[in-house]
C-alpha cells in the first residue's frame, strides 16, 4: 500500500514541474472543461451524494457523526452550481505565475528579477465538505501546483465521483500534463502522506480542531490552516442597533456549521437591556441555544416565552460549536470585548458593531485576527466572498499566507539573475567593481527575451 501511494506522489511530484509551465491559454482550456463536466454530470454527483448522506444520517443517529459534519456533506443542485461558477470565476482571475515582483540592476548589465512560481505538490486533506475537491483544484490548477487530495471516509463516493470528472476533463486539454492530481480514499494513507515530506512541499488540512491539530503535530511538511474557528461580534454602546441584529443574526444562524460563523456575542453593557431581548427573541425564533453569562442570563430570564436560554461555563467560550449554539457575554466596554477575544479566539475572524470611527481604528489594530470585520457579518470570510474566486481554505498563520487563502497563498518566488559572464571575483579586492543597486521598471521576461 505504502509503495504504491508513493508511485502516486513521485508521478504528481514530477508532474507538478510540468504543471509550472503550462501556458494561461491551455489552464484556462482546462478549468472550463473542468466546469462543464460537473455542469454535464448534475444526476451522476447528487446520486452519489446521497449514497453519502444516507450513510451519514446512520452514523448521526448512532452518535458517531455531528449534524454539523452531515451539513457539510450534503451536496444540492444550488451548489453544484457554485462550484461551477467558482472554477469559471478562477478562469477570469489573472495568471500569478511568473509575474515579476521585483526588478534591480545590481550592475549595468548584472540583473535581478524575483518571480512568482508555484510551490510545487500540494497535499490536501480534508473531513466531509466534497465542494472542497473544485475549489482546491481550480485553484492549484491555476496557479500551477500539483495537489494530493484525501477526503473524509463520509464524503467516499462524492469526493470519488466529483474528482475523476474534473480529473478526466482537465487531462483530456493538450498540454495538460497526466497525474498532477491525485486521489487518496483510505484513512491510512494519510498518515502515509504525512511522512512524506521528501515530496510534498505544502499540507493544508480543512476540518476539526483536533484533525487539523493532528496535521500539525505529526509531519515535517509546512502546514497552512487553522485549528479553531470561534469568532466573536462585539456590539458597542456606539452601534446602529438595526445593522446590529442584521449581522448579528446573519453570522450565526444563515450558516452555522462553518468557521466563519460566530460563537461568541460580546454586548456593551450599556445597549444590553435595549439591545438583547429583541436579538434573542430573533435567535429563539431560529432555534439558537443561548448560553449566558451571569448579565445577559438576567436580562433573558424575565422573558417567560423564551426558549434554549442556559448558562455559559468557561469552557463555553473557548469553544467552537459549528452549531446553532452561542455564548453570550456583556462587557463593560471596548478594550474589555477586545481583551476576550484576543483571550479566547482563534484568530480566525472577529467583527465589531459601532458608528465610531475612533473605535473602528483602534479595534482593527488591536484585535489579532486573520479578518476583522466593521458593521459587517463574520460570515463573508471566506475566498469566493474575498474575489479570490474560491479559497483553499482559512489559514491563521502569521507567516506565508492569512485570512482566506486563495491563488497568492499557492505561490513563493524565485530570483533569476540575469548577467553577461560577470563574475564574484571583479567586486572583491582592492579594485573591485561598485555594485548599483538601482531599481528597474522591467519584467524578467522581457529580460529573458533579449538574451
Amino acid at each position: 500500500m505504502v509503495l504504491e501511494i508513493e508511485e502516486k506522489v513521485i508521478e504528481a511530484k514530477k508532474a507538478s514541474i510540468i504543471l509550472a509551465s503550462v501556458s494561461t491559454e491551455t489552464k484556462n482550456a482546462a478549468l472550463e472543461a473542468m466546469a462543464q463536466a460537473l455542469d454535464d454530470n448534475r444526476d451522476k454527483i447528487l446520486e452519489a451524494n446521497q449514497k453519502d448522506v444516507e450513510t451519514a444520517e446512520k452514523l448521526k443517529r448512532k452518535g458517531e457523526l455531528s449534524q454539523a459534519l452531515v451539513d457539510r456533506l450534503k451536496v444540492s443542485d444550488s451548489k453544484i452550481s457554485g462550484m461551477i461558477d467558482g472554477i469559471r470565476d478562477v478562469i477570469n482571475l489573472e495568471d500569478p505565475v511568473g509575474k515579476t515582483i521585483d526588478a534591480l540592476e545590481l550592475d549595468q548589465g548584472l540583473e535581478l528579477y524575483k518571480v512568482s512560481s508555484p510551490i510545487g505538490l500540494i497535499g490536501v486533506i480534508f473531513e466531509a465538505r466534497p465542494d472542497v475537491v473544485p475549489q482546491v483544484m481550480s485553484l492549484c490548477l491555476k496557479s500551477g501546483n500539483a495537489t494530493i487530495f484525501k477526503g473524509g471516509s463520509e464524503a467516499l463516493n462524492s469526493n470519488r465521483v466529483i474528482f475523476n470528472l474534473l480529473n478526466e476533463a482537465a487531462e483530456s486539454v493538450k498540454g495538460m500534463p497526466e497525474g498532477a492530481f491525485q486521489l487518496m480514499e483510505t484513512r491510512e494513507e494519510v498518515n502515509d502522506i504525512l511522512s512524506m515530506d521528501a515530496y510534498i512541499d505544502l499540507l493544508i488540512p480543512r476540518g476539526s480542531n483536533a484533525f487539523v491539530k493532528y496535521m500539525q503535530d505529526n509531519t515535517k511538511i509546512p502546514v497552512l490552516g487553522h485549528a479553531d474557528g470561534i469568532c466573536h461580534v462585539y456590539v458597542d454602546d456606539e452601534a446602529d442597533l438595526g445593522k446590529a441584529y442584521d449581522v448579528c443574526f446573519d453570522s450565526k444562524a444563515q450558516y452555522p456549521a462553518v468557521c466563519n460563523a460566530m460563537e461568541t456575542l460580546l454586548i456593551n453593557e450599556k445597549i444590553a437591556s435595549k439591545f438583547l431581548p429583541k436579538m434573542a427573541r430573533m435567535y429563539g425564533d431560529a432555534n439558537v441555544e443561548m448560553r449566558c453569562d451571569d448579565s445577559s442570563f438576567k436580562i433573558l430570564e424575565e422573558i417567560d416565552f423564551l426558549q434554549n436560554v442556559g448558562r455559559a461555563t468557561e469552557d463555553d467560550w473557548k469553544t467552537e460549536y459549528n452549531d446553532l449554539i452561542l455564548s453570550i457575554k456583556i462587557v463593560g466596554s471596548m478594550e474589555e470585548a477586545m481583551e476576550h477575544i484576543n483571550n479566547y479566539g482563534s484568530h480566525h475572524t472577529d467583527a465589531i458593531i459601532t458608528e465610531s470611527d475612533l473605535k473602528k481604528k483602534r479595534f482593527t489594530d488591536l484585535v489579532d485576527s486573520s479578518s476583522v470585520m466593521i458593521n459587517a457579518s463574520t460570515r463573508f470570510a471566506d475566498g469566493f466572498r474575498y474575489g479570490k474566486g474560491a479559497e483553499v481554505g482559512i489559514s491563521t498563520n502569521k507567516i506565508h499566507a492569512r485570512g482566506p487563502v486563495g491563488m497568492e497563498g499557492l505561490l513563493i518566488y524565485k530570483y533569476i539573475l540575469v548577467g553577461n559572464g560577470d563574475k564574484v571575483g571583479d567586486y572583491a579586492g582592492p579594485d573591485a567593481k561598485k555594485f548599483t543597486h538601482r531599481r528597474l521598471n522591467k519584467t524578467a521576461s522581457n529580460a529573458l527575451s533579449r538574451n
